[in-house]
């Protein structure tokens, strides 16, 4: 992961081709993608820069607070995904009782 950068606040214009021509006088790119929502396909504002080196991605963080496509962008090194995947709101679990009454018997 040291060779791979987060980039956030990004415009909606800003496609990958975009993303990756901004970051590629840091050295050497793998893979510049722009996150979009599933659903609709528009952009989600941020993206990721995966570089061919570790040394290339750490230059490339002095673009923080930069301005891309008429925005002010974050970038930082990426973390890892969390495990468990997907995202979107908490689970059924856990106790929440009965339709009859809160989880309490009252027959």
């Amino acid at each position: 992961m040291a060779n791979k950068i987060f980039v956030g606040g990004l415009s909606w214009s800003t496609d990958s081709e975009g993303l990756k021509n901004a970051f590629s006088q840091y050295g050497e790119i793998e893979e510049a993608i722009v996150v979009s929502d599933r659903e609709t396909g528009r952009s989600r504002g941020f993206g990721f820069v995966t570089f061919a080196s570790a040394d290339a991605a750490k230059s490339a963080l002095a673009l923080n607070g930069t301005e891309l496509d008429g925005r002010t962008i974050r970038v930082d090194t990426a973390s890892e995904k969390r495990p468990g995947g997907g995202g979107g709101g908490g689970g059924r679990g856990g106790d929440r009782g009965s339709r009859f009454g809160g989880g309490r018997n009252r027959f």
